[in-house]
């Protein structure tokens, strides 16, 4: 494996203290690539099945853990868990030889129940470890869409104990669905196990990720890579940008980084403040050292090494005139932005959307005092951040956006792959002008490119490979767009717009702009229960849309009603007819309050059942 590391600054003004950025890259010898045969795995897949899990998640889950199922080896060892309020083993750990019996074992699981998370994953955890191996990349894949309510409940004590299981040598990769996730839970379970977090928004995403995550699973070149920074006398180490685990020694800082890929380098950002140096020329700042574990003809070897972190003292002219790298400060710049939605998130949460808008939008600007929204990448960071900025101003953070954010930092601060960066599908041009015909304009469209809403011109004389600068708050999948103008950066490389922006539609479906901010009207008085007179006459449906799921469980001699969809208490009661419950049946109804004298819930609208 090798090491490089670049400064922002390569050159410094003496007697003058300097704060610069350092990023060290560690990445696969080039004539290694493509050579080294990939260890075989041994994996655990941990499926929520719980009634929440009813519908397009459970649909897009099953269909992921049967494409992963294409991608595995005879040399390769699979088991698959289930759990809803108990788990449950439904393939054994064994060689993958099978495939279409396992992809069928896998088409059948059904939904239904509460979210024993912890029962699950360790049920997983043990499968691993069966067949462990230090030859063989050890990991347990965790799908869910909920919030654990049965079992292990409290989330430190999860986190814990992924930390403990990877310190055995098992390393969890968590998955989210839907909107109702615990995405701390899941990033601090990952974040603690050495592993990855996803966020699945569509069919689409679970296909992706899984391929992403496979993709490295199969090109790992380095395991446990740990870097200790050792700073010259006096120079300080203000902060890591990355968001990797880390433990002081005295002065110098140990960093767990994790496994390395192949087919993506693994980056540790660091600033460090250097005081004022009196000798000018080539000057040591730190030593960086690393150690980690490799396949050497068939087994595990320790390798260690280090390199010198050196930089150029010089008078302060000299230094005024030297520019600072670039790319380093770009890189930096999203690393900070990564740590900014995380506070502002954290304000969010406190109720303090006023504090936590306002440190997005002075990011902003101070992206721009620095000429970054030159760069795409970081003018598409920027468009993120005032559509949040946005979201937060107009008391509309909800738990979409706090989960694309959540991701978003996440991914900046750990990985380093663009088809993982900025994802999020959230959004809705239904605030713009819809028209029919224009005279004048270009048009352009939104597509969805590895889980980021992307446009491109498709009017005559412009280069449709381009990507477009353009408001992330009326970004829609499939939608076309007139703009006034469309102009070049300044580098050459996309475009920007500029005008007015509207939406084209088909004849008949014109309508006027409306304020994106406008209060909704209030809701409308909830409808009695409605439900027939047998389980005979009910309507099926396949999907749950906006409504809640209701389970029947046998308790004793009786047939008990509970709500198993995430954020409510299983636990409670619910007024629900008797003459239609049938055991494990799943129920979708419009909505369920809480009584008012607490305890117990009260269904409201129509009652269909869910067929899967």
């Amino acid at each position: 494996m090798k090491a490089t590391y670049s400064l922002s600054q390569s050159l410094i003004a003496a007697a003058t203290p300097s704060t610069v950025d350092l990023i060290v890259s560690f990445k696969a010898e080039e004539e290694t690539r493509n050579k080294v045969p990939r260890l075989p795995l041994n994996l655990s897949v941990v499926i929520d099945r719980s009634g929440s899990m009813a519908g397009a998640s459970l649909k897009n889950a099953i269909q992921a853990a049967q494409r992963l199922v294409e991608y595995l080896t005879p040399e390769d060892f699979l088991s698959v868990v289930i759990y809803d309020d108990t788990p449950e083993t439904i393939l054994q750990p064994q060689q993958v030889q099978d495939k279409a019996a396992i992809r069928s074992l896998i088409g059948r699981v059904k939904a239904g129940g509460c979210t024993n998370l912890s029962g699950g994953w360790l049920m997983g955890c043990d499968r691993v470890k069966t067949q462990q191996s230090t030859e063989r990349i050890n990991r347990v894949l965790l799908l869910t869409d909920g919030q654990a309510n049965v079992g292990i409940t409290d989330s430190q004590v999860l986190i814990n104990t992924a930390r403990q299981q990877a310190e055995q040598g098992i390393v969890t990769t968590t998955l989210g669905f839907g909107t109702y996730f615990n995405e701390d839970l899941l990033i601090g379970m990952a974040n603690a196990a050495g592993g990855n977090f996803y966020f699945i928004q569509s069919p689409d995403d679970a296909s992706d990720v899984f391929r992403i995550e496979l993709e490295s699973l199969t090109s790992v070149v380095a395991q446990n890579l740990t870097v200790t920074l050792q700073p010259e006398d006096s120079v300080q180490i203000s902060g890591i940008l990355n968001n990797y685990r880390s433990n002081p020694i005295g002065n110098n800082l140990e960093v767990f980084c994790g496994d390395v890929y192949e087919v993506e380098n693994k980056q540790l950002a660091v600033e460090l403040s250097i005081p004022p140096q009196t000798n000018i020329g080539v000057t040591n700042i730190a030593t960086v050292a690393y150690k980690y574990q490799a396949v050497v003809d068939g087994s595990i070897q320790q390798f260690t090494d280090e390199i010198p972190i050196s930089i150029t003292v010089a008078d302060a002219e000299s230094a005024s005139n030297v520019q600072p790298d670039a790319a380093v400060v770009e890189q930096a710049s999203k690393l900070r932005i990564g740590k900014v939605k995380d506070e502002a998130i954290a304000l969010a949460d406190k109720g303090d959307y006023t504090a936590a808008s306002q440190k997005l939008r002075k990011t902003i600007e101070d992206l721009k005092l620095k000429a970054l929204h030159e760069s795409f990448e970081v003018a598409e960071e920027m468009e993120q951040l005032d559509y949040y900025a946005q979201r937060l101003e107009s008391k509309k953070f909800d738990s979409v956006s706090r989960k694309e954010m959540r991701d978003q930092s996440y991914q900046a601060l750990t990985r380093d792959r663009g088809d993982l960066k900025l994802r999020g599908l959230a959004a809705s041009a239904n605030s713009l002008e819809a028209i029919s015909s224009v005279d004048a304009g270009v048009f352009v469209k939104c597509d969805r490119v590895s889980g980021k809403l992307r446009i491109h011109v498709i009017s005559d004389g412009y280069n449709p490979d381009f990507n477009v600068q353009f408001p992330r708050n009326i970004r829609e999948e499939g939608v076309t767009y007139i703009v006034d103008e469309i102009n070049l950066s300044a580098d050459g490389s996309f475009y920007r717009v500029s005008g007015n922006i509207r939406r084209l539609v088909q004849p008949g479906q014109e309508r006027a702009a409306s304020s994106q901010n406008g209060t909704s009207s209030s809701s409308p008085k909830r409808q009695k229960l409605n439900a027939p007179a047998s389980a005979a006459d009910l309507e099926t449906i396949d999907t749950v849309g906006d409504g809640v799921i209701v389970q029947c469980v046998k308790e004793g001699s009786k047939l008990r009603a509970r709500v198993v969809s995430d954020g409510y208490d299983p636990n409670y009661n619910i007024r629900f007819p008797r003459d239609i419950r049938e055991e494990n049946v799943l129920y979708v109804v419009d909505e369920v309050e809480e009584a008012k004298n607490g305890g117990s819930y009260v269904a409201y609208g129509k009652i269909r059942r869910l067929v899967q």
